[in-house]
């Protein structure tokens, strides 16, 4: 096991542009006690058996950068980039270390030295702020996929080998996406969905901004399985994108913009319940109000959001129990969502669901809930260490024999379609959102 070097003195390594000590919380920092709980839940630490690839050796390398005692330097910004962000390591804390709020911080100071270096590169200034927080582009994008699968483009591209003109990751992982919902089948959406019996709550559908293009139809079926359990379902028009990547990439104002727009759109639905079906979108959303911890007046509109805010596995639990009609008799094995799962505490619900669907035999697989290797946008941008980490995700998943992986985000399931075709099982599993597979038994 490797540890981290000595640092040395404050005046050998001070340097003017490090963020002062309040860009971090002291408290939460401290809190860490470098007990070692944290390291058997880590997959970055399991892989690599490094401490500065563990939570607690991150921790003491924000401790070094908050004191001045280390740099914000390349290797600063690999150690924390390297973290998979699925606060496995805060359900297995004994202090309670909200250690995904520090990772954001740490990105943000990374973040902010560089853009003061060298300004935000094109790249990400196309991203953070010329894409995600627009829908409009970003479903116009949705558009433009859905044309190039609809002229047979993506199978091609694949079969004569074009698709090798892309950087690995990207050309492996175009695999697992399978086909995007036609702009007509979009346009036929209704915006205010009825309950299908005497409604009990009016809920607004949080769609997400990737989810609502890649996963059409999983919001689709979302919607119908509350409209059957007597919810009036309600597309709200202005929502955008939750700002959990630009949190997690310490893009923190763009991630807090998002947020206004949010609370305010949903704030004029008017809605009992705002409601969300995918794992991380969630763990963001209901955070809103840590992230205006500075603006009182935000913060408390923040805080009446996050009461209103439900994951549909939470709030399907507890709702009378939906009317199947139909017996699907599959082996079903959970893959729980790090950000459901550890962010939210949402363990038992989606497992709840799915015992409920009439001839599903549910089959638990050892470590469930430990990371897929997916992590948003990881899966790119650290390649190998993603891969690594889902090839034994996929051992654990082989040995249940199952059909079907179920999971509950977006992220998670196109990484598990990625396992699937990695271990050879396209023949004998599928990969399934659970609000998908609750309603084939509708």
């Amino acid at each position: 096991m490797s540890t981290l070097p000595q640092s040395p003195p404050a005046c050998q390594t001070k340097d003017a542009k490090t963020p002062p000590l309040h860009s971090f919380n002291m408290d939460e920092i401290m809190n860490c006690m470098h007990c070692g709980f944290c390291l058997p839940s880590c997959p970055t630490y399991r892989e690599t058996g490094m401490e500065s690839y563990s939570p607690r050796g991150r921790i003491a390398l924000m401790k070094g950068v908050a004191n001045n005692r280390l740099k914000i330097d390349a290797e600063f910004e690999k150690n924390m980039y390297a973290c998979l962000g699925c606060r496995a390591c805060e359900t297995a804390c004994p202090a309670g270390v909200p250690y995904g709020s520090l990772i954001e911080t740490a990105r943000k100071a990374v973040e902010d030295k560089k853009k003061s270096d060298t300004g935000m590169p094109l790249v990400r200034r196309l991203i953070f702020n010329k894409v995600f927080p627009h829908p409009k582009r970003i479903r116009a994008l949705g558009t433009a996929l859905w044309a190039a699968q609809a002229a047979g483009l993506q199978g091609l591209a694949s079969k004569t080998g074009l698709i090798r003109i892309l950087p690995r990751e990207m050309a492996e992982m175009q695999s697992s996406v399978e086909k995007i919902a036609s702009p007509m089948a979009r346009k036929k959406r209704r915006a205010y969905m009825h309950a299908a019996r005497e409604p009990l709550y009016k809920v607004g559908l949080f769609t997400g901004c990737v989810m609502d293009v890649m996963f059409y139809e999983t919001n689709q079926a979302t919607a119908n399985l509350l409209n059957k359990v007597g919810c009036d379902v309600i597309f709200v028009e202005q929502q955008s994108c939750c700002g959990a990547l630009h949190a997690h990439a310490g893009e923190k104002d763009g991630a807090v913009d998002l947020a206004k727009r949010n609370i305010e759109a949903f704030e004029k639905a008017g809605v009992d319940f705002i409601v969300n079906n995918a794992g991380g979108c969630g763990a963001a959303l209901k955070e809103y109000h840590h992230w205006f911890h500075d603006d009182p007046e935000w913060q408390a509109r923040a805080m009446a959001f996050v009461a209103k805010v439900r994951d549909v596995n939470e709030l399907l639990a507890e709702l009378p129990p939906t009317a199947f009609t139909k017996t699907l008799n599959l082996r079903v094995t959970y893959q729980d969502s790090c950000h459901l799962a550890h962010g939210q505490g949402i363990r038992n619900q989606p497992r709840q669901l799915l015992r409920s669907i009439p001839g599903v035999e549910l089959v638990e697989m050892n470590n469930a809930d430990s990371c897929c290797g997916s992590a948003g946008i990881y899966n790119i941008t650290n390649f190998d260490m993603s891969m690594q980490i889902l090839d034994h995700k996929m051992d654990d998943v082989k040995s249940t024999k199952a059909n079907v992986i179920v999971t509950s985000n977006p992220g998670c399931l196109l990484q598990m379609r990625q396992g699937i075709i990695r271990a050879g099982l396209q023949a004998h599993m599928e990969a399934v959102h659970i609000m998908d597979l609750l309603h084939r038994a509708l």
